[in-house]
């Protein structure tokens, strides 16, 4: 998605990245790096007792990964300009595969060489549920004048 510039896109383009499997890896690296190891998160037996019956992935650790999907050319995108309204709705399973679906809802020219895209960004299990939604904002250069 973000391997263009600010003034090839336009309102209503959508965008579905690769898919990506999560793993218990990825959970186990995810809790060591962050140093997150809630019990949801790793504890077989603690899981198995709460609503979801089974250790889910950090929320976090889907958003990093579904930021990880979305493609990104370093001389086009500046920076993340940051989310709203980020909520996670559905958890991910060890093995559940996701993908992350962009609609471009707004463009801010920053007069600057660059511009915000806004985009509702849905990061979607194998089933077709969104697990994450939001509102993404990233800063985008303007090609060279």
């Amino acid at each position: 998605m973000f391997d263009k510039f600010f003034e090839d896109f336009e309102i209503g383009q959508k965008w579905k990245s690769r898919a990506r499997t999560i793993t218990e890896t990825d959970i186990v690296m995810f809790s060591a790096f962050s140093g997150d190891w809630y019990p949801l998160h790793t504890d077989i037996e603690y899981a198995k007792t709460t609503l979801f019956k089974q250790r889910i992935a950090h929320g976090m650790l889907v958003l990093s990964v579904g930021t990880g999907l979305t493609r990104m050319e370093p001389e086009i995108i500046v920076a993340n300009y940051g989310v709203d309204k980020l909520r996670f709705i559905q958890p991910v399973f060890i093995n559940d595969t996701i993908h992350v679906e962009l609609e471009v809802l707004d463009l801010q020219d920053k007069g600057n060489g660059t511009g915000v895209v806004t985009t509702k960004q849905q990061i979607v299990k194998q089933n077709g549920e969104p697990a994450i939604v939001g509102i993404s904002k990233a800063l985008i250069n303007k090609k060279a004048q």
